[in-house]
């Protein structure tokens, strides 16, 4: 079925899960809906914020910008606008935005008739973010906790954090997220290059089956996952780098005061020892 004649058949009006016939309209490519005016409002709103945030501020240059949360002493209240209510307004913003985002993802995948591992997938990524800048700030009891939105403010909140538990990557959560998105960077290098390698031949041979895909790997190590396989794999990696990834961070302050070192004093203590 060609393109057009497929968008034609699925760009119907149902499917929402909110707002009816509303905002149930595409504007040349782009399906609109009730989350995407949302996430245009919530997302121009943050921005202009930011904006106005870098004016109060002493710079434009863009690396120093930075809007930092409230000070430690407002704990979990609300704070002055020019003191950290910028900042709490932004991560609001920030957080409408992403969520309207992935529930407009579910509305496009309810009228293809598909399932919603996308908006699954990328509410993944929208936990690891509200677990910076809500769950964890909330749980050490001051929304300070969260990181400033800035490029070197943020790098430099990065290493802060790492510091005050003297070495972060000794935390055993922070080590199972790294082999998660070292291996997903390996599986979708693997599984990239041998799609490429397989439908795009060069000028006079033909273009390569699954089969040969399969007996490929099935030559090199023994076994191939398939092509089904492969995507379960990489969905399964994806989302379990961003879920450690939240954890790691979750656990460092509220669960866990002491440098990370010294957790696995419990390996030395073992009595085989």
């Amino acid at each position: 079925m060609a393109m057009l004649s497929f968008e034609r058949k699925y760009r119907v009006r149902g499917g929402t899960l909110i707002g009816g016939d509303l905002f149930d309209f595409w504007v040349g490519p782009f399906y609109v809906g009730f989350f995407g005016v949302l996430t245009i409002f919530f997302a121009s709103l943050g921005t202009l914020l930011i904006i106005y945030g870098a004016a109060l501020g002493p710079t434009w240059n863009l690396w120093q910008i930075s809007i930092a949360p409230p000070d430690l002493s407002y704990g979990l209240a609300l704070a002055p606008l020019k003191e950290g209510g910028l900042w709490q307004i932004i991560t609001i913003c920030a957080i409408g935005a992403f969520v309207s985002w992935a529930l407009r993802q579910a509305e496009i995948a309810r009228k293809l008739g598909m399932g919603l591992h996308i908006p699954v997938a990328f509410g993944f990524a929208i936990f690891a973010y509200i677990t910076l800048v809500v769950i964890r700030p909330f749980l050490l009891g001051a929304w300070g906790h969260g990181f400033p939105y800035g490029i070197i403010s943020h790098l430099d909140w990065v290493s802060n954090v790492g510091y005050q538990f003297l070495h972060f990557h000794y935390n055993p959560a922070h080590m199972i997220a790294i082999t998660f998105f070292f291996t997903n960077v390996l599986a979708l290098a693997l599984h990239g290059s041998l799609i490429l390698s397989s439908t795009n031949p060069q000028e006079g041979e033909m273009v390569k089956t699954a089969e040969h895909e399969d007996t490929y790997f099935r030559d090199a190590i023994g076994y191939s996952i398939g092509t089904l396989g492969i995507h379960r794999l990489g969905l399964f990696l994806a989302v379990s780098a961003a879920f450690w990834s939240a954890v790691c961070i979750l656990i460092s302050g509220p669960f866990w005061t002491k440098g990370w070192p010294e957790w696995w004093n419990w390996w030395l203590d073992l009595p085989v020892w």
